[in-house]
């Protein structure tokens, strides 16, 4: 018989592996479904409410929503000053950014 064991690589055992950044992120960001409640007049549990997520919320996780900011990193801790507003740009000093509108100042 073969004794595997002497194949094995000597470092391979103790190293770590995680999962890539956007694996990460996927757990963390979840998708609204469309129809949660199914096809459009379905008898099917049309008495129940619609439930969003079927299982524990874990820490970190939300839903994507369209009226976020898109790169919260953009934002320098710059403060709303109308509750549903966005800061069009991070720097004040400047009319456009590029790629689309170049590199004025």
């Amino acid at each position: 018989m073969t004794d595997f064991n002497q194949f094995k690589h000597p470092t391979r055992e103790k190293e770590e592996y995680t999962d890539f950044s956007n694996v990460e992120k996927m757990k963390d960001f979840l998708t609204s479904e469309e129809f949660p409640e199914g096809p459009f007049g379905s008898p099917i549990e049309k008495d129940e409410p619609v439930e969003n997520k079927n299982t524990p919320w874990e820490k970190g996780q939300r839903f994507y929503t369209p009226f976020n900011y898109e790169n919260k990193t953009l934002h320098e801790d710059l403060p709303r000053h109308i509750e549903p507003a966005h800061q069009p740009n991070d720097d004040p000093n400047r009319e456009t950014e590029p790629p689309y509108g170049g590199d004025s100042k």
